[in-house]
């Protein structure tokens, strides 16, 4: 359901705001990159359902699905590229300390579309080889600070351009767990835990998504063949505008063998292990890595002030939606 804070009026027009959305991920790209060793790499839009390289997510969202007469066989648009990378480095040949970055767009049919969420999304898909000994919370905490000093960084030189921008981002981090979380707010749902949290703590890092907490019940989904679910998270923004908090990016330590072994048991989701990609992690064959995805939209929203999605990607939605930021003067792309 879509919500028109009160007061609302873009702090840019629309020919500004493309001109800086190009900014933003022209800059923001180049430090990421130069922060983690990432080099861009062409990605894909579609992949075989039958290697298991699609990314399952909470396991009930359906894929956009074909045929692809000319190959003889189905293809699936990607959910998200969280398995392709990993696959990827190893053809590529890439080691320790090196990685790479891609643009992925993705359609999620089954998304519930809201001032945050679309059918559509679009991330900067990264993915970094990394020794087996950095597979620690220690390493995980300083990736998370290189990417929040490249994207307060990138905040700054907007503002260069755009004074009028009123955005104000943390570059102190609070790192927290999930089950914290669940011992500070019992009372509370996972995402009212985050809410209200990062009300109070503007730059927020969640640890430990995707297992189940005391209370037996997961923070939130989360796949259990590419995060390890001790070694990831989710980083969150307060956003000013919407007053809410709002997931810029979800990340974390790739699965080994042996956790990946552990979590689809506990995920009942031990089919998986005749796929191809993994019966290659299950053998030990691929890279130690880490990785996640930087929602393009997302962080764009939230550093120009934006109030709906809407306003800086072009998608499809509902009627309701339409009229209500028609109504309030907000621009759909």
């Amino acid at each position: 359901m879509t919500t028109i804070p009160a007061g609302y009026t873009p702090q840019l027009a629309q020919y500004d705001t493309q001109r800086a959305i190009e900014r933003i991920k022209h800059v923001f790209l180049a430090k990421l990159c130069a922060a983690l060793h990432l080099v861009r790499v062409t990605a894909p839009l579609v992949v075989d359902p039958a290697t298991g390289l699609n990314d399952n997510l909470n396991g009930v969202e359906r894929p956009v699905g074909f045929d692809v007469p000319a190959v003889g066989a189905d293809a699936e648009v990607v959910h998200s590229l969280a398995k392709w990378k990993r696959f990827a480095l190893k053809r590529y040949d890439l080691h320790v300390g090196k990685g790479i970055v891609c643009d992925m767009n993705a359609i999620r049919r089954d998304e519930e579309l809201d001032n945050l969420h679309s059918i559509y999304v679009d991330q900067w898909d990264w993915e970094k080889v990394i020794a087996d000994d950095e597979r620690t919370i220690d390493y995980l905490h300083d990736t998370v600070g290189r990417i929040v000093t490249a994207i307060c960084g990138t905040l700054d030189e907007l503002k260069w351009y755009y004074p009028q921008l009123e955005c104000d981002l943390s570059r102190d981090i609070t790192f927290v767990t999930a089950q914290e979380l669940e011992d500070l707010y019992p009372e509370l749902e996972p995402k009212e835990r985050e809410e209200r949290f990062v009300r109070e703590h503007h730059t927020t890092f969640v640890q430990g998504v995707g297992g189940k907490l005391r209370s037996g019940k997961p923070h939130d989904g989360r796949s259990p063949d590419y995060d390890d679910w001790d070694l990831n998270g989710d980083l969150l923004f307060w956003d000013d505008v919407l007053g809410c908090a709002l997931e810029a990016s979800s990340m974390g330590i790739r699965v080994s063998p042996e956790s990946l072994d552990r979590q689809l048991t506990l995920a009942g989701a031990d089919d998986r292990r005749e796929l191809p990609f993994h019966k290659m992690l299950l053998a030990g064959e691929l890279p130690s890595t880490i990785g996640g995805g930087i929602g393009q939209s997302r962080l764009c929203m939230l550093l120009l002030g934006k109030a709906h999605v809407g306003e800086v990607q072009a998608s499809v939605w509902d009627a309701a939606t339409v009229a209500a930021c028609k109504d309030a003067g907000i621009q759909l792309l």
